[in-house]
C-alpha cells in the first residue's frame, strides 16, 4: 500500500539485558532517523521481570528519564511481571497503538526486534519499502553476532541456516518482524505464550489472507548465545539445530 509517509512503532521485550539494551536502542533509533519513509517513530521497551539495570538504561537511551538531557523523548519503558515474551510484545504493541491512536492503522508499521539485537541503518527503510510494495507483514533473517561466539558454532550456523535461491526464506524471528497495524489487529495480535509467539502470529496472518513477505534483504545481528533468557527460545533452538552440547 503506497501513499504517504509511515508512522513506525517499535516493540522490544527485554529481560535482564543491561549489557546490550543501549546499543540495541541506539541502532533502532538511528534506523528510524535514516528512513525517508518514516515520518515519526515511538519505541516501547517492555522490561519483563528485570532484576538488573535494563529499565534504567533504556529510559536514559530513550530520553525519557528525569536526568536525560534530551528535549524530545523517543519512547517509554513499560514494566511487566508476565515472564512471557509473547505477553511482553502484546503489551508493547498495545501501548504503541494507544500512543498512535489518532493515526490511520493502515499507515502504522509495527516493527519488532529483541533487546540483544543490533539492527542496521536500513532496517526500517527495508521494511517500509516492502510495505509500500503492498506487503502487510515482513519477516527478515538474523545473523549471529560473532563476539564471544565459538567459531565452529558460527560456521555451522551459516551452513544450516537455509535461504532460497530466489531471495526468500522460511524463517520467522521476533527479532526481525514487521506488520502493518490493521493486519496485526485483524490477526489477533501477539499471543500470551512463552515461546514461538513469532510463528504463532505469522501463521494467523497467513490464515487471515494478509500478504506476507520473507526477504533476505532484511537482516539484523542477534546474540549467538547458547543459553538464553527464555526456555525454548532462540538460544535453545540454536543448540538443538546445531547439535551443540556442553
Amino acid at each position: 500500500m503506497t501513499g504517504g509517509p509511515w508512522t513506525v512503532g517499535i516493540v522490544i521485550p527485554a529481560q535482564n539485558e543491561e549489557a546490550t539494551i543501549e546499543r540495541c536502542i541506539r541502532s533502532v533509533l538511528a534506523s528510524c532517523d535514516a528512513s525517508e519513509r518514516c515520518s515519526e517513530a515511538w519505541m516501547i521497551l517492555v522490561a519483563d521481570r528485570c532484576t538488573d539495570r535494563t529499565a534504567e538504561l533504556a529510559r536514559h537511551a530513550l530520553g525519557s528519564d528525569e536526568n536525560s538531557s534530551s528535549s524530545r523523548p523517543r519512547g517509554e519503558v513499560l514494566l511487566s511481571t508476565a515472564g512471557s515474551p509473547g505477553t511482553a510484545r502484546r503489551l508493547g504493541a498495545a501501548a504503541i497503538m494507544h500512543h498512535f491512536r489518532s493515526r490511520d492503522p493502515q499507515r502504522v508499521w509495527l516493527a519488532n526486534t529483541d533487546a540483544d539485537t543490533h539492527v542496521p541503518l536500513n532496517w526500517i527503510s527495508t521494511h517500509l519499502e516492502h510495505a509500500d510494495a503492498n506487503a502487510d507483514a515482513v519477516a527478515g533473517i538474523v545473523e549471529l553476532d560473532t563476539l564471544g561466539l565459538r567459531s565452529d558454532v558460527h560456521d555451522l550456523y551459516r551452513t544450516t541456516y537455509k535461504l532460497a535461491p530466489d531471495g526468500t526464506h522460511t524463517h520467522v524471528h521476533g527479532a526481525n518482524l514487521g506488520v502493518r497495524a490493521d493486519a496485526y489487529l485483524d490477526a489477533g495480535g501477539w499471543s500470551d505464550v512463552t515461546v514461538a509467539e513469532d510463528h504463532c502470529l505469522w501463521g494467523r496472518l497467513l490464515v487471515r489472507g494478509w500478504r506476507v513477505r520473507s526477504p533476505v534483504s532484511s537482516v539484523v545481528l542477534t546474540s549467538g548465545r547458547l543459553h538464553g533468557r527464555a526456555t525454548g527460545g532462540f538460544a535453545d533452538t540454536l543448540r538443538r539445530e546445531l547439535g551443540v552440547h556442553d
